[in-house]
């Protein structure tokens, strides 16, 4: 007879090798790539921002009802104990998103895991094509064989970099027993832009400290110009919030023109700013560079555009190029206390998969590792 499994958890990434890790029990791992963790390897530009001192509710993009006790039932503190036991020691580093603890090593993070997992049956390089469910058993096919299980946890996460295996099966699992998926977007991605800001590309590899204004949104970080139009973990946070419409920046959010630029000295020479930057903005409004006492009022006017720079992206960089999947499975749909699915008993749904996506800097992983320990509880 073929051996059904108490737990199949699909997907080992974060999320998954979490709750693989605490359970240790007659369960499975599967998972589309020949190692685990393949999106850990290349987080943080593989260093693994694993999570963020400023972890709360507010920085994630969906119900916040759903997301608060999720995350107070493994906060980050919790997390870095879970590490710390493990002789991975994670730091704080400000330098691209504050807050953010980084591993000195994506690798040190999947070793921690690989120890945990020894004797935990993997079936890698298997691509998840259907889950079935019969008789209290589910069938999981794959592209070597059929898995059984009394409960299948689905941690595959989303379609962001497919490169590394990702896929649309927690969607099309999620579909088939009955959930709605809300849309799905690229998130935490660059943006292209539209002709009005072709000079955008003229500064790539420039960056510089911005506010953004997305609706009520307002974020502050660093913008990156590149060769297709903007990036930085300014605009990467700002793609999450934003749908359509304008985005409103602010290149000087700590300045008053006014006082600065007084006396004889350039324009140019007068904003901190980089040089470079001031001089294509100054083309794109039709502006000379000249002495801050030769402005008149209607140049000072195109100046203040500094400070409220408005434009409506053409796109993004796509899921290629995007750190994560926004949009997902209803959580109205899911138990925040179980994750479990309230369509199908014995069900369960973790991290990426969800209609939950935070802000960058950790805390998409420590939602994918809350989410797998208040499964773990009660599972």
């Amino acid at each position: 007879m073929k051996k059904v499994y108490d737990i199949a958890i699909i997907g080992a990434g974060a999320s998954g090798l979490m709750l693989a890790s605490i359970l240790k029990r007659d369960i499975c791992l599967i998972d589309k790539n020949s190692e685990i963790g393949a999106k850990i390897k290349v987080s943080g530009g593989g260093r693994c921002n694993i999570t963020n001192r400023n972890i709360s509710s507010e920085k994630y993009l969906g119900d916040k009802n759903f997301i608060k006790p999720i995350l107070e039932n493994f906060s980050e503190k919790e997390l870095l104990s879970f590490c710390k036991n493990r002789n991975l020691f994670p730091k704080v580093e400000n330098r691209s998103v504050s807050g953010s603890y980084f591993c000195k090593s994506s690798k040190d993070v999947i070793s921690m895991f690989e120890k945990e997992l020894k004797r935990v049956p993997k079936f890698l390089s298997r691509e998840v094509l259907d889950v079935e469910f019969s008789k209290e058993i589910f069938t999981i096919s794959t592209s070597l064989e059929s898995i059984k299980a009394k409960k299948v946890v689905v941690a595959s996460g989303g379609l962001s970099f497919p490169n590394l295996g990702a896929s649309n099966i927690a969607f099309k699992i999620g579909e088939k027993f009955g959930h709605k998926i809300e849309n799905l977007a690229p998130a935490l991605v660059g943006f292209t832009v539209q002709k009005e800001q072709f000079w955008f590309k003229n500064l790539s590899g420039v960056s510089l400290q911005a506010k953004a204004r997305i609706g009520e949104k307002e974020l502050f970080g660093d913008i990156l110009f590149t060769h297709k139009g903007c990036s930085g973990p300014l605009i990467l946070n700002s793609s999450l919030y934003w749908q359509k419409g304008k985005i409103v920046l602010n290149f000087l959010p700590h300045q008053k023109l006014e006082n600065i630029l007084i006396g004889k000295k350039n324009i140019s020479t007068l904003l901190p700013l980089p040089k470079k930057f001031i001089l294509e903005f100054l083309n794109s409004v039709d502006l000379k560079d000249k002495p801050a006492n030769k402005i008149s009022e209607a140049e000072l006017e195109k100046l203040k555009t500094l400070q409220n720079y408005q434009f409506s992206p053409a796109g993004n960089f796509g899921y290629s190029k995007a750190e994560v999947t926004k949009g997902g499975i209803s959580t109205d749909e899911v138990n925040s206390q179980t994750m479990e699915s309230k369509l199908q008993k014995n069900l369960y749904f973790l991290g990426e998969a969800l209609n939950v996506t935070g802000e960058l800097g950790g805390y998409n992983f420590q939602f994918a590792f809350s989410s797998a320990i208040t499964c773990a509880n009660l599972i």
